[in-house]
This record gives structure tokens, sequence and C-alpha cells, in this order.
């Protein structure tokens, strides 16, 4: 049984309007200070490319993420097999 003092607890999730779905990406730049890592995701289709996506956080979640990542890359092999680091992007990109 539930305490009094205890409140039950729900997070609502809300998505912004005209937010269609996911947006693929191919590459990766991190960047850091101190407070807060930046994780800009890129789309690159040679000869160009588009920011799809950039993401802010602090430390402490970036190591929470980087965990998730490594847990569900596990129970992915595990059910499909091994997965091969894609070639690194060649030559220099800029913005």
């Amino acid at each position: 049984m539930e305490n009094q003092n205890q409140k039950s607890q729900s997070n609502q999730i809300q998505i912004k309007d005209g937010f269609a779905g996911g947006e693929y990406a191919n590459a990766m730049q991190v960047g850091h200070i101190k407070e807060e890592f930046l994780l800009t995701f890129l789309n690159i289709v040679a000869p160009s490319g588009r920011v799809c996506a950039k993401i802010i956080t602090s430390p402490g979640h970036i190591k929470r993420m980087i965990a998730a990542l490594e847990d569900n890359l596990k129970k992915y092999e595990e059910k499909f097999g091994p997965v091969e680091p894609s070639e690194s992007p060649k030559g220099q990109i800029g913005f």
C-alpha cells in the first residue's frame, strides 16, 4: 500500500507541432565544455550535407546515454550478429 506522503509520479511527453518523426543521420560531430556536450547529427550525401539535429546535454546524462547505447548494441548483436563499424568520412566536413 502506498504511503499517504508518497504521490504517484507520471511524466507527460509532448511532441512539437510539425514534428514528423525521425531524421536519418550518417555522421556526427561531438564538442564539449566542462558543463555540457554538444552532439551535432549530420546527413551527408556527396557533394553536400545538412545538419539534421543538435543535442546539448550534461556530462552525467551523456554517460547514461552511452551506457544505454552499449546495452542496446549488445542486445542487437546477440539477436542479429556482429556489427562492423562504418568507415569514417573521407576529407574534411565543413559548414
